[in-house]
């Protein structure tokens, strides 16, 4: 989704989650932020309107960044632990240096931004090499449901600019990270990506 589009939907964005968030990926987000080493300095990108700051640990240290300012302004708003800054950037032109963090996560953000390749090459680039990356996405799922996610996907990217059937996982793996693990979930569709740089 554009920025200006995120823009317009933030004062919206947690109404329309809401059921997804109850039905869908309850628990997710937690599971999501187990996979951080404790005491690692983490990048959030696509921090959104800060859903994942409860889920926080309290030492917490970092940056969370998300692309659309209006949102960002309501995950100001928050509560989130003092160790952890706000930044406006896109996920595909990281503003760090190499190596500057330990570990790095995004939860239902591969689905929208503009190069899902550049954007993991970045989060490649700025944690330290033996850093985690961790990632919470929909996925295309295998067999047939992933042929109609094909399908459905000429619809959702052109109107809401979610693509539905990328294959995250591959695509980390092919910018060089290592997939250590893959936890799938509501028929794969949803994926728990871990990663090693």
């Amino acid at each position: 989704m554009t920025r200006a589009r995120y823009d317009d939907v933030a004062q919206y964005y947690e109404g329309i989650m809401r059921p997804f968030e109850r039905w869908v990926i309850p628990g997710l987000r937690m599971a999501a932020l187990r996979e951080i080493p404790a005491g690692a300095r983490t990048l959030e990108v696509g921090a959104g309107t800060g859903l994942n700051f409860v889920h926080y640990p309290a030492e917490a240290t970092g940056v969370a960044s998300e692309v659309s300012g209006e949102m960002l302004k309501i995950a100001g708003e928050k509560q989130r632990p003092g160790g952890v800054a706000l930044l406006q950037n896109c996920a595909e032109d990281l503003p760090f240096q190499n190596a500057s963090f330990d570990a790095a996560f995004a939860t239902l953000v591969f689905c929208s931004v503009a190069s899902p390749v550049k954007a993991l090459a970045e989060l490649r680039r700025v944690v330290r090499s033996g850093g985690t990356v961790v990632l919470l996405e929909h996925v295309r799922p295998s067999g047939v449901l992933g042929v109609l996610f094909d399908f459905l996907n000429l619809f959702t990217s052109k109107l809401f600019d979610d693509h539905i059937n990328r294959q995250t996982a591959k695509t980390a793996s092919d910018v060089g990270l290592e997939v250590v693990k893959v936890e799938r979930s509501r028929l794969g569709i949803i994926n728990l990506i871990t990663c090693r740089v």
